[in-house]
């Protein structure tokens, strides 16, 4: 069974995170520098939240909020979906797929180790069936 752990072999192990303190305007810059969605939100090593362009849009934009003065622990979700580098890909697609997210924070060893998008999971799926389908045409043309 193919796990978190196999996704993190090719994925970058960078984590991007902002301050809980930190401003929406400074999480969307990070955003926008490192070209992605969703930021953890983290006070040292402790995991507070997480901040996502769908929160922008609900939190910021439709409530009329400036980006400059509100907080991202104003915004930020709190609740979070966590797995860890045991968790296996059909969980990880259940859980987004259930709770309507595309983003999932991995933990390891009660540490941060990084995050997994649902554009991660789909890669690593189309990648592992492509395999499939390879060996077996070797097999059947072998």
């Amino acid at each position: 069974m193919k796990r978190v752990s196999n996704i993190f072999q090719t994925k970058s192990n960078s984590i991007y995170f902002v301050n809980p303190d930190a401003s929406v305007l400074d999480a969307l810059q990070i955003m926008m520098d490192k070209n992605i969605s969703a930021l953890l939100v983290m006070e040292g090593p402790e995991l507070k939240g997480i901040f996502t362009e769908r929160d922008y849009a609900r939190k910021i934009i439709l409530q009329g909020k400036s980006s400059k003065e509100t907080k991202i622990k104003d915004v930020m979700t709190a609740k979070l979906e966590v797995i860890n580098l045991n968790s296996s890909i059909d969980q990880c697609m259940q859980i987004m797929t259930d709770k309507h997210i595309r983003h999932l924070p991995v933990i390891d060893n009660g540490k941060v180790t990084g995050m997994i998008s649902i554009g991660d999971l789909v890669k690593f799926v189309i990648e592992d069936q492509k395999q499939t389908i390879e060996q077996l045409q070797n097999y059947i043309s072998g």
